[in-house]
């Protein structure tokens, strides 16, 4: 149990220093036919910020445009965007699960494929500090003090769901264990019922052919 305890006090500090540390650039090679996805599992009330840029080293003389799909773990549309270079799509997460953003060339000049640079933050990572620290007056220390504060509301509510999640997931197994043995007993009854019609009828049959 203790153990237990710790691993999950451990997935929440990595999963808070990761939101602290944000996400770095992702560069992604699209095909020019074919879709290339990114998934991100994030929590509900989560702030996600992502700015997304073509790179036309390979495509000196032509410039491609890319179409872009952004959807919850439900599928609903979050973000949508078509004939774009660059771009940007920041939106408060409602639905707890995996994020996917898409992309694919929608362009006639496809080439043999072009990369795209997509700077995907979440949560701490995505909070503008500068502004945070205009608008409160802090700096140095202070701003760092903030920070700080933040994160440790961030491992809060990350254990929080994260117990949330936990006692789901032994409510369900708990569920599944208590079908699987009524389906034990209930096997276990028919087989019973089976074997007195089978001997039943054995008997029957023995005493009809007077073999017993």
């Amino acid at each position: 149990m203790a153990a237990a305890a710790t691993s999950l006090v451990m997935v929440a500090l990595v999963a808070a220093m990761m939101m602290m540390l944000g996400a770095e650039a992702v560069w992604l090679d699209l095909p020019p036919t074919g879709t290339k996805c990114v998934s991100e599992e994030i929590q509900p009330n989560v702030v996600v910020l992502a700015d997304y840029a073509l790179m036309y080293e390979s495509h000196p003389t032509s410039h491609p445009t890319v179409a872009v799909k952004v959807t919850s773990p439900y599928g609903n549309t979050v973000h949508q965007n078509e004939n774009a270079t660059v771009g940007q799509f920041a939106f408060t997460t409602s639905e707890a699960g995996n994020y996917l953003a898409c992309f694919w060339l929608d362009s006639a000049e496809k080439g043999s494929g072009v990369s795209l640079n997509l700077d995907w933050k979440i949560g701490i990572a995505a909070k503008d500090w500068d502004s945070v620290a205009k608008k409160e007056k802090i700096e140095g220390v202070e701003l760092e003090l903030r920070k700080l504060e933040v994160a440790v509301e961030s491992i809060h509510h990350n254990l929080l769901y994260l117990k949330a999640r936990e006692a789901e997931m032994r409510e369900v197994s708990e569920k599944t264990n208590s079908r699987v043995a009524w389906f034990s007993i209930l096997s276990l009854g028919v087989c019973v019922v089976v074997s007195v019609l089978q001997l039943w009828h054995l008997q029957g049959f023995f005493h009809k052919k007077k073999l017993i």
